[in-house]
């Protein structure tokens, strides 16, 4: 039997007896209010959260691209059209994976 997966990310808020259901997504700085479900392979993004189907990429963008992902999960702004921020992503984020190198399990 599979894995049953959901994503939350990072700043979101699930409020008391709310659901996220089979592939469903809470998007960063999002605010999942109380008792609401995000349907099976659904998105909710936004403060208030919109809860909105996948094909429904525009709308799901509108309200994300300010939501600066990049910036806010990864501290680098977005790219120009067109171009990466990957390489500087990478960067930071081995910068502060190898700061555990020397780490013991206790």
């Amino acid at each position: 039997m599979g894995a049953s997966l959901h994503f939350v990310f990072h700043g979101s808020k699930l409020r008391y007896g709310s659901e996220v259901r089979i592939n469903g997504v809470v998007h960063i700085r999002t605010d999942l209010p109380a008792y609401a479900t995000v349907p099976i392979g659904w998105i909710a993004v936004g403060d208030p959260a919109k809860i909105l189907p996948p094909d429904q990429h525009d709308a799901i963008w509108a309200i994300q691209k300010p939501l600066n992902f990049p910036r806010y999960v990864y501290g680098v702004e977005r790219p120009a059209e067109g171009e990466s921020n990957m390489r500087e992503i990478t960067r930071r984020r081995s910068e502060s994976l190898a700061s555990h190198k020397d780490d013991v399990v206790l």
